[in-house]
């Protein structure tokens, strides 16, 4: 029986839904869901270590990464267990999200389940900007809305 989650962000500006399912544990969790409110372009989008919003989304944490990697692209071999990667807004400042990825899981030890969904300000460089924020959190700027992910029926 897959196992299905959501999550609903909220920051000042940006709003939004991401519905997750995963057929089993072994099979890749598929993001969709829709953002709304973001500036044109790219946007960070990652998963991070903890279900607190108490101070807004900096109460979060850093990253989701179990294995003490650096920042990576979700292609990538060397990644936090959160990097998703960018989603991107149309001029209308939504963005559809369509995202399907074995890295992360709804069950077991790489479980997402009440840990917060943080959408960023900025394009996530992927490690591979040279900033010095490259390499911990791919250089992606202020978070423009969060909430935890938690389990749907």
């Amino acid at each position: 029986m897959p196992v299905k989650a959501v999550c609903v962000l909220n920051g000042e500006v940006v709003k939004g839904t991401v519905h997750f399912e995963q057929e089993n544990p072994e099979a890749p969790v598929k993001l969709t869901g829709e953002l709304t409110g973001l500036s044109k372009g790219l946007h960070g989008f990652h998963v991070h270590e903890f279900g607190d919003n108490t101070n807004g989304c900096m109460s979060a944490g850093a990253h989701f990464n179990p294995h003490g990697k650096e920042h990576g692209g979700p292609t990538d071999e060397v990644r936090h267990v959160g990097d998703l990667g960018n989603v991107e807004a149309g001029a209308d400042g939504k963005a559809k999200i369509e995202i399907a990825d074995s890295m992360i899981s709804l069950s077991g030890p790489m479980n997402i389940i009440g840990r917060t969904m943080v959408v960023h300000a900025d394009p996530d460089d992927l490690g591979k900007g040279g900033h010095e924020l490259s390499k911990t959190t791919g250089n992606a700027g202020a978070r423009s809305a969060c909430g935890v992910i938690g389990i749907a029926k």
